[in-house]
């Protein structure tokens, strides 16, 4: 497999997310890919970086399983709540369904519970479309989405049809039982709650905003999308998918992050470890060969979680400067501490032998 070095270096775009920062024309930023690759990490970190320049910053999580409170360490609900530590940075939680609160009343309720049955997905396009309102109204500068994994985003992305279907479906029920919804309500004394006009205003009225936020989606100065990935062949495999649908849906993309790369310049002396280096390269130069007109960010494998604000600001200076080990093998540092590391084993070894050995006497 060629080398990423077949790019020339004049001309590769940076491998850092600096440009995220520089557009200052950027509405929304999404974030997304495999599952466990690290979205949430990177989305958070985004935000933060984010929040340095501009006025305000809003990270919302759509994703079922939320980690933006683990993340920060700070509880999150459905509503924006300010990211302790900060003063233009607020994050959000929501379920991608229709929660019964939000709805009028029991003969609502009923009736978006058959709609919901007969169009899959038109509850977690309501819910969208109610959240983007919310959004709209806030004025945030930038409004970051931390997606659920790949097939939910792009479910997501299909919500302005999802939500044609659901008009038609109310069309057709109107169509077919003419006033008898009306009748019936009166009836049982449900008032106007499954009155098809208010339904059919509140679908059409969803349906105007996210048709009106979809032409921002795919307006490449207001819109991007940040794909996130690790070094093995499923997730070089479901970026390529991605990538190809954000392509289909218009939606620009030009930033991709490899997360939990071992470096080779490292100091690594486990077989195991140099195995998965040899590995990871060979798919870290087919990133570069696939996507050689991105910008692609390289982040450290770490020996523990990223979580808490501070623990998130340190680790967003590997976004915006490429990372660089702290000990390059072979240098006259890193031979020092490997005899050093050696040493301390060796002392480690001698005495648990001397412990094994003393064992055995007692017995």
């Amino acid at each position: 497999m060629a080398s990423a070095a077949v790019v020339d270096a004049g001309d590769a775009p940076e491998p850092t997310v600096r440009n995220l920062l520089d557009q200052d024309s950027l509405k929304w930023v999404f974030v997304g890919g495999k599952g466990g690759v690290g979205k949430t990490t990177c989305s958070s970190i985004l935000s933060v970086l984010l929040a340095s320049v501009r006025q305000s910053v809003l990270v919302i999580s759509t994703d079922p399983a939320h980690n933006l409170s683990d993340a920060f360490q700070q509880r999150f609900t459905k509503f924006p709540t300010l990211v302790r530590g900060f003063s233009n940075l607020y994050a959000m939680e929501i379920d991608p369904k229709v929660e019964n609160d939000d709805l009028s009343g029991e003969g609502m309720e009923g009736f978006l519970s058959e709609l919901t049955n007969a169009i899959p997905g038109v509850d977690e396009a309501m819910s969208f479309a109610e959240m983007l309102k919310l959004v709209q109204t806030m004025d945030y500068s930038v409004v970051v989405f931390d997606t659920a994994p790949t097939g939910h985003t792009l479910r997501l992305l299909q919500f302005p049809a999802t939500l044609e279907k659901g008009l038609e479906k109310v069309m057709e029920l109107k169509n077919r039982f003419g006033g008898l919804l009306d009748q019936a309500t009166r009836l049982f004394g449900l008032g106007d709650d499954l009155n098809e006009d208010a339904m059919l205003g509140r679908l059409e009225g969803m349906k105007d905003v996210i048709e009106q936020v979809n032409k921002q989606f795919k307006d490449p100065d207001l819109t991007t999308f940040v794909c996130v990935c690790i070094p093995e062949f499923l997730s070089l495999y479901e970026t390529e998918r991605l990538v190809q649908e954000l392509a289909k849906f218009e939606i620009d993309s030009h930033n991709i992050i490899i997360n939990q790369v071992i470096f080779d310049e490292e100091a690594v002396e486990s077989k195991l470890l140099k195995a998965r280096v040899k590995m990871q390269q060979k798919y870290i130069d087919q990133f570069h060969m696939l996507y050689d007109d991105f910008n692609i960010t390289k982040l450290p494998l770490l020996p523990e979680e990223v979580c808490g604000v501070q623990a998130l600001q340190n680790f967003s200076r590997h976004f915006l400067t490429p990372y660089k080990p702290a000990l390059k093998r072979g240098t006259v540092e890193e031979l020092e501490s490997r005899v050093s590391i050696l040493k301390s084993a060796l002392q480690e070894a001698e005495a648990e032998l001397d412990r094994v050995r003393k064992g055995k006497q007692a017995a």
